[in-house]
């Protein structure tokens, strides 16, 4: 018992490696674990006494522990059956392709992420890059509440909107976003999901699929997870307000339940003077497909942006405006019978953007220089009286406090900056090739009814 073993040095090598890892699986990673939790646990405890909707349970939930659920959640089993007999296979293989469905939806939320290094860089990054105005704020913050499910709706002009608004609400409440495939990418991927994220396909979206991604967001509904939906489904290819999608509404009104919690709909309007995507998006519309990015476009755009700010030639990209419309409360909204609540629901909610739609310079003076306007008094006079008819409306508009001519200078000098236009000091020459962008960022603007369009050819 007590003679001495001679081993080979690998030997020896390898039964200590696999001492440590039995002693690291066993007490240290357990004891790590457990320090963190701890950590983790008091930060939500702190954050939950300023936030005025605190993070709810569900989304502190172990990510496997919420897959295992919506996997055998009873619609899903049913989903799974349904799908194994139609496709002939097993229901065994339809519930493994039911659970990589659940897996590549399921967030894995980090408060610490969201609340420390994310909301820091969205404002960072925000009022980096713009000057950012918030109008109706008080509008979203009466109906935010422990005891609702609060759904922002919002227009989706840029990836900027991401950003923004989960600046705008972190002091409010943590947004769950639909997000859609192309953030599925690496390094994007793991830490959208730890901002509380769900990925939505826009491919292959079978029967099965289809129920899995329904059940997270009636599942997550029902819990009062806050969420963020983009109704047009993708971002504006021509500045307009897009027909919107039914998609995450539908699943929504699909697993209300009257009896429980009400669902208030908070609808966001943004614009910007500058969307940071124009181009491409303008391309991808007359040649869809045409305008995919790669990281190396991205990462060489990212390197230029910064070599400007550090020779300090960078300007701010002009205002970037959030205007919060009137809550709708789903409870309410139902009460009257309707044939398709969901399509009800929706258009009712883009009316809501549109009436709130944040007025800004640049856009402003695009629709003059596409009205004909060439010269700066043509186009501070129409300025003057786009403020003029949006005085009574829930439009908010947005400029320096400083003259008409002025504010219009302004604005035509980041459109020269960018080779729009030329611009004399009095007269305003277009780029012929330029004509598609400013009608862009016209059409971002309210619908200007006839009797305040004025011709200036």
């Amino acid at each position: 018992m007590f003679q001495t073993v001679e081993l080979p040095l690998w030997t020896l090598l390898l039964l200590c490696a696999f001492a440590a890892v039995t002693f690291a699986s066993h007490f240290l990673f357990p004891s790590v674990r457990w320090f963190f939790r701890k950590r983790a646990e008091r930060l939500v405890a702190r954050l939950n006494t300023r936030l005025k909707e605190p993070i709810q349970p569900f989304k502190l939930a172990a990510r496997k522990d919420t897959i295992m659920r919506l996997v055998h959640d009873p619609e899903v089993a049913q989903a799974i059956a349904d799908h194994a007999a139609e496709r002939d296979i097993p229901e065994q293989v339809a519930f493994e392709k039911a659970g990589r469905y659940a897996r590549e939806i399921v967030p894995s939320f980090s408060a610490r992420l969201y609340f420390g290094l994310a909301t820091w860089a969205a404002r960072w990054l925000s009022q980096g890059l713009y000057r950012v105005r918030v109008s109706g704020a008080d509008r979203a913050a009466s109906v935010i509440g422990p005891d609702v499910t609060t759904v922002f709706v919002m227009n989706h002009r840029s990836n900027m909107d991401y950003v923004l608004v989960t600046w705008l609400m972190a002091q409010q409440t943590s947004l769950a976003y639909a997000v859609g495939e192309w953030a599925r990418r690496w390094p994007l991927r793991p830490l959208i999901r730890a901002m509380g994220g769900y990925f939505v396909r826009r491919r292959d979206l079978n029967p099965l699929y289809r129920k899995v991604l329904s059940r997270y967001v009636q599942i997550a509904t029902r819990a009062g997870v806050t969420q963020a939906v983009f109704p047009e489904g993708r971002l504006s290819r021509d500045g307009a307000l897009q027909p919107p999608k039914l998609g995450i509404l539908s699943y929504i009104l699909d697993g209300y339940d009257p009896a429980g919690r009400d669902v208030v709909f908070v609808p966001v309007a943004l614009n910007y003077e500058r969307v940071l995507e124009d181009r491409s998006l303008l391309a991808d519309r007359l040649k869809p497909g045409a305008a995919q990015l790669s990281w190396i476009a991205v990462a060489l755009y990212f390197l230029d942006h910064l070599r400007v700010r550090m020779t300090g030639r960078f300007a701010r990209f002009g205002y970037a405006a959030v205007t919060y419309g009137r809550p709708l409360s789903l409870h309410d909204f139902l009460q009257e019978e309707r044939p398709d609540p969901a399509a009800a629901v929706a258009e009712a909610l883009m009316e809501r953007i549109a009436e709130v739609l944040p007025v800004l310079p640049t856009p402003l003076v695009a629709e003059a220089l596409i009205g004909g306007a060439r010269d700066l008094p043509a186009i501070a006079s129409h300025l003057e009286l786009r403020e003029a008819a949006l005085k009574d409306t829930m439009h908010p508009v947005h400029h320096p406090n400083r003259p008409t001519a002025a504010i219009a200078e302004t604005a035509i000098r980041l459109l020269e900056s960018r080779g729009f236009v030329e611009f004399d000091g009095e007269n305003v020459e277009v780029d012929d090739d330029a004509r598609e962008i400013l009608a862009f960022y016209a059409r971002t603007l309210p619908l200007q009814r006839s009797s305040e369009k004025q011709n200036y050819a």
